[in-house]
């Protein structure tokens, strides 16, 4: 057994660490043992474990991966909870005129020593930092080395977490000096010295509706929203981070790293040989679409407020992952039942996971990704890899996918412990007890009007009706799978109701067109004719699953502080051009 297989057996046998660093009660503990790892990794930093090629299972390839970074992988589930205590604020407590403070730094040693050393500074206001051993500790791994030569800032700034004092008592213990004033305008590094992390950001469609430029998040227009595929440059953005430059799609390469710790590498070429290929056609949606709504029916919720657009469908092209890990030795029919986790892994850092059971299920239609619309994924959407999980929040369809694990625990990134998580009405974002709520992972159903449009009598088509009319038109989507069987419309604010026309395109059974696979994975479209005389109020949409779920008239007794999941009745205001013409 390698280097890695050791060290992670030896973790995951040995647990009480990472309940120690979960216990406000046990603070000096958790302190011990974080200062325990830290030594561990200075002294396997050049421990290494082999990786077996996919085009050689059998034999050790000649390429090699640090054991710490798959350390650090587990040693982040912990530090990502202990950064919202004070459990470690006690390293600080340093003298304050230490010789290390009083050590006068130029920035251009700064960058030389980053071209030339193994260790890594940087710098934050006029303060400079050796972050080497907090690489391996740090919640976002070793994204924290972009800034490497360079300022921390642009990078903290992203993460809220990282603008506690805590977090900066934590940076302190790892202060070896001063920028010198020489190199100082204001205070501070001069512009020219702080990296842009998004300055590679692919350009966007002006259409899209922004909502944050850096990161990017920009929603479908509604004018898009009407049509069953969406134009893949409409195709809504959510980006946590920067977007990666991944230059060569064929030689990028996929790490699975399975239950033992043995790793097997393919590349995008590797699966486009080994496997076979897919498609399906698969709604993403958001798990903060209609957040708006929730916030102006209700109380205020945290994150981008978006609107019914931070939903689209595509196409996509790519092998199925069960089929993937079958090739790694997954057993398929009769898993380790130790394995419960399949954790995603991006370029950027991004990390989630989904239930194992999901993952092999030959019904569960997950998907690694290279296509999207019959092109290579756009780099916004993932080039040249991504997971597509269908059925689930888009939260688990990772982009920029560069390594899976097959683990016994969820994924420990901020994403799948945290932000992606609803609460009761009475959590206030002040004192939710993160573990307590699982992540979501099926969507519930949901629906939004996309377009209301007078017509005469004399240009309704498709209809019997002989007078002035309204059209509605919108789309329904449910999770897991499940079909939209109706799509009930109010135009009276719910007095009376009448069920939409709903259009064929979504009706598609089966992800890859099998007659025996009822899953379904698109949202449908639906439109229905209103007589004006009919409309008063509101226009209200609810639209019902094949489970005969539907959706809640209200937002308020499913307010969460996340503001995530929000799929209460759309309501849409009469206007008067809906009732004359």
């Amino acid at each position: 057994m390698g280097a890695t297989s050791r060290w992670t057996s030896l973790l995951r046998a040995n647990r009480l660490s990472f309940a120690l660093w979960q216990a406000p009660q046990a603070r000096i503990c958790r302190l011990t043992s974080l200062e325990t790892e830290r030594a561990f990794h200075a002294g396997s930093r050049h421990c290494h474990a082999p990786i077996k090629s996919a085009t050689t299972p059998s034999q050790t390839a000649p390429s090699w991966t640090p054991a710490g970074s798959v350390l650090g992988f587990f040693i982040a589930a912990g530090l990502a909870y202990s950064l919202a205590t004070p459990a470690r604020s006690t390293l600080a407590d340093a003298p304050d005129e230490s010789p290390a403070k009083q050590r006068l730094i130029r920035l251009e040693e700064i960058h030389e020593h980053n071209r030339t050393a193994g260790t890594y500074w940087v710098f934050r206001g006029d303060s400079v930092y050796d972050i080497t051993d907090w690489v391996p500790d740090h919640p976002g791994g070793e994204v924290i080395l972009r800034a490497a030569g360079g300022s921390l800032e642009p990078f903290w700034k992203i993460f809220s977490i990282h603008q506690k004092q805590d977090v900066y008592n934590i940076l302190e213990s790892y202060l070896i000096g001063k920028i010198d004033p020489r190199d100082l305008v204001n205070g501070k590094a001069p512009d020219g010295h702080v990296d842009d992390p998004f300055k590679d950001d692919p350009a966007r469609d002006a259409a899209l509706i922004e909502h944050s430029a850096r990161p990017c998040n920009s929603e479908t227009p509604i004018s898009e929203l009407g049509s069953y595929i969406t134009p893949t440059e409409k195709f809504y953005v959510r980006n946590h981070l920067w977007v990666p430059d991944v230059s060569d799609a064929e030689t990028h390469r996929l790490t699975i790293e399975l239950f033992d710790g043995e790793e097997v590498e393919y590349t995008v070429a590797d699966l486009r040989k080994k496997f076979k290929e897919y498609s399906t056609t698969a709604t993403l949606q958001c798990s903060g679409n209609r957040r708006s709504h929730l916030t102006q029916a209700s109380q205020p919720t945290n994150g981008i407020q978006w609107g019914i657009g931070a939903i689209s469908t595509a196409t996509w092209t790519g092998v199925r992952l069960r089929d993937v890990l079958a090739d790694v030795g997954v057993d398929l029919q009769d898993p380790d039942e130790n394995i419960r986790h399949v954790q995603f892994i991006g370029a950027e850092a991004y990390g989630a996971s989904i239930p194992v059971d999901k993952a092999i299920d030959r019904h569960g239609d997950v998907l690694l990704v290279y296509n999207m619309n019959g092109q290579p994924l756009p780099r916004d959407h993932g080039f040249p890899l991504r997971a597509l999980v269908p059925g689930h929040v888009a939260a688990r369809s990772v982009k920029w996918l560069n390594k899976i694990v097959v683990s016994d625990e969820e994924s420990s990134s901020q994403w799948q412990r945290r932000d992606y998580k609803c609460f009761g009405p009475n959590v206030s974002a002040s004192d939710p007890d993160w573990n307590a709520a699982p992540a979501i992972q099926e969507v519930p159903v949901q629906s939004a009007i996309t377009s209301v449009c007078h017509v005469k009598a004399d240009k309704l088509k498709d209809s019997d009706l002989a007078e002035d009319s309204v059209v509605l038109q919108g789309y329904a989507f449910a999770g897991g799978g499940r079909h939209i069987v109706r799509v009930d419309v109010s135009p009276d604010e719910g007095r009376t109701w009448l069920q939409a026309h709903l259009q064929e395109d979504g009706a598609k059974i089966g992800a890859f067109g099998s007659p025996d696979d009822r899953r379904a994975w698109a949202w449908r479209l639906w439109r229905v004719v209103v007589p004006v005389t009919q409309v008063s109020g509101k226009f209200c949409i609810k639209a019902i699953d094949d489970s005969y779920n539907v959706q809640p008239d209200t937002f308020e007794p499913n307010y969460n502080f996340r503001g995530n999941l929000a799929n209460a009745w759309h309501r849409v205001p009469v206007s008067r051009d809906d009732k004359s013409g």
